[in-house]
């Protein structure tokens, strides 16, 4: 259990007060939820998720993971980043197990680890590849399987596919669907896109900018219905999804104009 209790943050100014980024944010977030966060730009849902990650620490509030206080970054919360991060003296399966590494993992242990969750993302014929070798598409995928490498029970996934093209996204959309569902952990996302959002999401959060709040939540049963059929075109493209997806716009377009408080 992830439990955000009436976290707010602020960042010093150079002049002037300090800026408000997260306004009293509470949330609950059980083993098998996939969350993810939407919302403009500026609504704090990097800043959420830096905090729940422990790179940022709460200026009022308090995040705990199974009821112990989050007080700085740990191997039971897997991060992948937006952009992929991977050291590029290293090669790709050295990349997967460098947080094993830093545990003082011995090498055949972490090795074997590593090149399983190469197989889970789908290169495991690239292990021994340089990173630069690897697509767009690939590195990201390589992201993904260092994240997932120490078993993590929470899985914080910042906008990872946003700069990738639209057949690769959602493969890897897919395969995050897929590890989530073999976890059975907690999964929390951000994006700005709205058809991501509702395909992944078990539950969507609405977040709204100047401070950064939550305005609006709901269960969604797209990505449970994905993982029944297999086929994301048939999911995206139901009466029920499109529907969704024009009732979410409406509000995240009232969230970011102010219609919503």
């Amino acid at each position: 259990m992830l439990e955000i209790n009436n976290v707010s943050i602020e960042y010093a100014a150079r002049k002037g007060p300090p800026s408000l980024a997260l306004d009293n944010v509470s949330l609950s977030i059980a083993a098998g939820e996939f969350v993810v966060a939407l919302g403009a730009s500026g609504c704090g849902k990097t800043t959420l998720l830096n905090t729940i990650a422990g790179f940022i620490p709460a200026t009022r509030g308090e995040v705990l993971l199974n009821g112990a206080p989050v007080e700085g970054p740990g191997h039971e919360r897997g991060v992948v980043f937006q952009k992929h991060a991977l050291m590029p003296w290293m090669n790709v399966v050295e990349n997967v197990e460098f947080g094993l590494r830093l545990r003082k993992m011995p090498l055949h242990e972490r090795r074997r680890i590593g090149l399983e969750c190469l197989s889970k993302v789908g290169l495991l014929q690239s292990a021994y590849k340089q990173v630069y070798e690897l697509s767009g598409g690939m590195q990201q995928r390589v992201g993904v399987a260092r994240a997932i490498a120490s078993s993590p029970s929470v899985m914080l996934l910042d906008e990872p596919l946003g700069a990738l093209d639209a057949f690769t996204r959602e493969s890897i959309q897919e395969l995050l669907l897929n590890l989530w569902d073999e976890a059975k952990g907690v999964f929390f996302f951000i994006t700005h896109d709205v058809e991501e959002a509702l395909f992944l999401a078990t539950r969507l959060i609405i977040m709204a900018p100047h401070p950064g709040r939550v305005v609006h939540q709901m269960e969604l049963p797209f990505a449970r219905q994905y993982l029944d059929t297999r086929n994301a075109r048939a999911t995206k493209a139901s009466p029920e999804f499109i529907a969704a997806r024009e009732k979410v716009l409406t509000l995240v377009h009232e969230s970011s104009s102010g219609g919503m408080h």
